[in-house]
C-alpha cells in the first residue's frame, strides 16, 4: 500500500485539489441582505390628510341696497374698526338718452305745454261762467242743476290743468336729469367687527346689486384648521385629540380635535371614486398661536391626527413584515449568519414600525424587504 501510495501520490493530490476547487465553486455564498433591528421608543398611529386653515369668525360685509358705490379704500391686510365707513351707495344714476328717445321726449314735452295751455284757457271760460251763473242764482233766474254742472265743469278743468302741467314737469325731469347721479342721501357701509380686512373683490366705484360682497373681514389670530376625512376614518376620531400640522412652510405645530361635524357630505376624488367626507375641526395650541399666526384664511396644511400613543412600543420596522401561507405575520431573524423564519404577534402599525407583542426582543435583527429567494435557514451577510 504504501509503494502503491507513493506511486499514485501526485495523482492523489491532483483529484483532491480538484475536489476542493469543484466543492468551494459549487458551495452557496451568503445571500446580501438589509438588517434592521428591533428597538424600544415612542410610537403613534394616527390619520393623516389635506387640510384648509380657515378664520374662527368670518364676516361677509354685503350690499345693503342697490345702487352707485363710491371706491373702497381699504386694501386687504388693513386695519379696520367696528363702525367705520366702508363705502357709500348712492341711488344709481339715470340712463344717457339716444336721439331717437329725446326727441320723442321733447316731441311729448311740446304737447304737454299745449295741452296745459289749452286747459288753462278752458278753466278760465269755466271760471267766468261759474261767476254769471252765481250772480243770477242770487237774482232767482238759474236754475240750481244749471249751477251745479257749472262748479262741475269748473273743478274737472282745474284738474285737466293740474294733470297736464305735472305731465309736463315730468317730462322736462327725465330730459334734465339724464346721464346725471339721482338725487338723495346715500346710504353709509360700516364696518360690524374690528379686525383686518381679509378680501376686497373690488375697490372701484361702481353699480353694485343688493347682496353683493363689498368685503370680508375677520381676525387673523383666530385661525382654526378644517381637514376633511374619511366618514370610516373620522369615525375613529375623538375631540381633544393630538393633532400635528405639517407642510405649511414651517416647524410642526400642534393643535388638537374641537369637534368631528354630525354631517357627512359626497366628495369625488381624482380618480372619480366617490367618497363620503366629514370635516374635523382642528384648533391650535397656545404654544402654537404666534407660529400658527403666520398662517391667513384658506391656506393648505397637512394634519395627522394622533389615534393611538405608546412612549415605551416595542416596534420592528414595518419592511421587515410579509404574510406567511397561513396568512399570518412572519419575520426573518438573523442569528450568526443565518436567518429563522418566526411567526410573531404584532399590534398598531404605522408607516415606519410595528408594534411587537410576541416572539421578538429589543436588539433583535431582522431582515428587511425580505425576497422571495430567501428561505428557512439560508446564510446571510449584510449588505
Amino acid at each position: 500500500m504504501a509503494r502503491a501510495f507513493k506511486r499514485w501520490r501526485w495523482a492523489i493530490a491532483i483529484v483532491g485539489l480538484l475536489l476542493l476547487g469543484l466543492g468551494y465553486a459549487f458551495w452557496p455564498e451568503p445571500k446580501a441582505v438589509d438588517l434592521g433591528v428591533v428597538t424600544r421608543g415612542p410610537m403613534a398611529v394616527g390619520v393623516t390628510d389635506d387640510g384648509v386653515t380657515r378664520e374662527k369668525e368670518l364676516y361677509v360685509v354685503t350690499a345693503p341696497v342697490t345702487g352707485f358705490a363710491a371706491r373702497i379704500g381699504f386694501d386687504a391686510g388693513d386695519s379696520i374698526h367696528k363702525g367705520q365707513v366702508i363705502t357709500k351707495i348712492a341711488a344709481r344714476p339715470t340712463a344717457p338718452l339716444d336721439q331717437r328717445t329725446q326727441e320723442e321726449l321733447e316731441g311729448a314735452l311740446a304737447s304737454a305745454h299745449a295741452t296745459a295751455t289749452s286747459a288753462a284757457a278752458a278753466l278760465a271760460q269755466a271760471e267766468r261762467d261759474l261767476a254769471r251763473a252765481e250772480a243770477l242764482d242770487r237774482q232767482g233766474f238759474i236754475a240750481r242743476a244749471q249751477l251745479e254742472a257749472t262748479r262741475t265743469r269748473v273743478a274737472t278743468d282745474r284738474a285737466a290743468l293740474a294733470q297736464a302741467r305735472a305731465e309736463a314737469r315730468r317730462i322736462a325731469a327725465s330730459l334734465g336729469d339724464a346721464g346725471r347721479v339721482a338725487r338723495g342721501r346715500p346710504v353709509a357701509v360700516t364696518a360690524p367687527v374690528s379686525g383686518a380686512v381679509l378680501q376686497v373683490p373690488s375697490e372701484s366705484e361702481g353699480m353694485v346689486a343688493e347682496g353683493a360682497t363689498l368685503m370680508t373681514i375677520g381676525d387673523p389670530t383666530q385661525i382654526e384648521v378644517v381637514v376633511d376625512l374619511l366618514s370610516r376614518e373620522a369615525v375613529r376620531v375623538k375631540p381633544g385629540g393630538r393633532a400635528e400640522i405639517t407642510q405649511w412652510g414651517g416647524d410642526t405645530l400642534v393643535g388638537h380635535v374641537e369637534s368631528i361635524e354630525p354631517y357627512g357630505w359626497l366628495k369625488i376624488s381624482a380618480l372619480g371614486i366617490e367618497e363620503q367626507r366629514v370635516n374635523v375641526i382642528i384648533g391650535f395650541d397656545p404654544a402654537a398661536a404666534r407660529a400658527a399666526a403666520r398662517l391667513g384664511h384658506g391656506y393648505q396644511v397637512d394634519v395627522t391626527i394622533i389615534l393611538w400613543h405608546s412612549p415605551d412600543a416595542v416596534r420592528v420596522p414595518i419592511g421587515a413584515l410579509f404574510r406567511g401561507t397561513d396568512g399570518g405575520w412572519r419575520i426573518f431573524v438573523e442569528n450568526r449568519g443565518r436567518v429563522r423564519e418566526r411567526a410573531i404577534a404584532i399590534g398598531h402599525v404605522n408607516e415606519d414600525f410595528a408594534e411587537v407583542r410576541a416572539r421578538l426582543s429589543v436588539g433583535d435583527r431582522v431582515v428587511l424587504n425580505p425576497g422571495r429567494a430567501l428561505n428557512d435557514g439560508d446564510r446571510v451577510r449584510p449588505r
